[in-house]
């Protein structure tokens, strides 16, 4: 009996530990939206995003710095206020993992291909303390 509950509370140890600091989302993808399109995070937390991309064209999900919000569009002047990002094409699904930023705030989410923040490719990453 001592093994088993053993057995058991090993089990659920390791279940708690691989969960714990991970925050996962599924996000979709279409022309021009993401889905959800606000994201709450703990700081310093590995977030993973299982991205699927429903739409006819190639798309970036780009987490800006703090502070920093893209004007009427996405530029080269924009690329040094890039927290994380990656690009994505039609009809894929990518796993993607990334540390969140370590201060709370409210980051602005986008897509940086031309003409898709005017379309409304615009969404939030919040981080909140742990």
């Amino acid at each position: 009996m001592k093994k088993i509950t053993l057995i058991i509370f090993i089990a659920l140890c390791l279940s708690a530990c691989t969960q714990n600091g991970t925050d996962k989302f599924n996000v979709e993808i279409t022309d021009f939206s993401f889905t959800p399109n606000q994201y709450t995070i703990k700081a310093g937390e590995q977030v993973t995003l299982k991205v699927a991309h429903e739409g006819l064209v190639a798309h970036d999900f780009i987490v800006m710095k703090l502070n920093t919000n893209v004007g009427a569009h996405f530029d080269k002047e924009d690329l040094p206020n890039v927290y994380w990002q990656i690009t994505i094409q039609p009809g894929e699904t990518q796993m993607v993992t990334f540390t969140a930023p370590n201060e709370p705030g409210v980051y602005q989410v986008v897509c940086g291909m031309a003409g898709h923040i005017e379309a409304g490719m615009i969404g939030e990453l919040v981080v909140v303390n742990r």
